[in-house]
């Protein structure tokens, strides 16, 4: 696909992804895919144009282009959520470009994605929740590896971390303070208090734990002494929910759902689990909002007599 891109276009496309980095604080695994989508954008623009275009006909792209484009996406079997995603990240291109060069790119950023229904966050239950931590404690018979996999989890679910910041986590925050300053996606920060049983877990692991754990390092370690990848904690919680009869939601990412969901049924405001969980929208947050409704509506029809009789 790289032969799509002319010279010009790859030092375009090299000084977006640059300043996604730079100014929005863009992870790598985003970066790469925002590279990826709009590289295959382009490498479709060459076959459809017969010759890898420059930035003059890039600029000239219209609607009859853009549609070609998501009607090859759509007959290579692309979903509507994925097509979306893939829009996003040329609009992105394109908006940045049209701002630093002057030129009208509308006819690329009014264009619709097209509809698709966002997926519900599928947290457990709480008592599923706490299954799912003593589950994880007894995968392994090292003690040291069963308490470090269950101080992770205890973080996902107390803290509502994402896995990747759980596993970011410094050794000079041994033992954890009562207030945690995250920096998570885009460079935001926020302070997350620290349940004492998630000290208690990071406080047992790091006495069990046989490899040196000096500031500057990761805190959570492998088998071999090198940082603990997401893969091995998403490994042990599937072994897990297998055992527990979980179903295949039951994932690492789960556990921070079911932290604001189980907040927001008990009361907790939703600006402040906006906060605790680093949202930069509200209206992500709202999703577990439609989490509640619809356990609501299924209590209701499983529960209320009218609603059997209709059934």
């Amino acid at each position: 696909m790289s032969l799509a891109l002319t010279p010009a276009i790859r030092d375009l496309l090299d000084s977006w992804l640059t300043h996604e980095r730079a100014i929005k604080g863009a992870s790598e695994a985003t970066l790469r895919a925002y590279g990826a989508d709009v590289t295959g954008f382009l490498a479709f623009q060459a076959e459809y144009l017969g010759g890898a275009p420059g930035p003059a006909a890039l600029r000239g792209l219209g609607p009859r282009e853009l549609r070609a484009w998501m009607a090859d996406q759509r007959g290579r079997g692309v979903g509507a959520r994925s097509l979306a995603r893939r829009l996003s990240a040329v609009k992105g291109f394109y908006s940045w470009w049209a701002e630093r060069d002057g030129f009208d790119a509308t006819a690329i950023l009014s264009l619709r994605a097209p509809k698709h229904q966002r997926r519900l966050p599928r947290p457990l239950t709480e008592g599923g929740a706490r299954n799912m931590i003593d589950g994880v404690g007894e995968q392994d018979a090292r003690d040291w590896v069963a308490a470090r996999d269950i101080a992770v989890i205890t973080l996902l679910y107390g803290c509502g971390l994402r896995i990747s910041e759980a596993l970011g986590l410094d050794a000079r925050l041994i033992p954890l303070p009562e207030v945690l300053r995250i920096r998570g996606k885009g460079g935001k920060e926020r302070e997350l208090p620290v349940l004492p049983a998630a000290r208690a877990a990071v406080d047992r692991y790091a006495a069990l734990c046989p490899h040196d754990l000096p500031p500057g390092t990761p805190m959570f370690r492998g088998i071999r002494g090198g940082a603990l990848g997401p893969r091995a904690v998403a490994k042990v919680m599937e072994k897990t929910r297998m055992q527990l009869g979980l179903p295949s939601s039951a994932t690492p990412h789960a556990m921070r759902h079911s932290f604001a969901t189980h907040l927001l049924n008990a009361g907790g405001d939703l600006r402040a689990i906006q906060e605790l969980l680093g949202h930069a929208s509200l209206s992500t947050t709202q999703a577990y909002t439609a989490v509640d409704t619809a356990r609501l509506l299924d209590v209701y029809r499983s529960a209320h007599p009218s609603a059997r009789k209709r059934a």
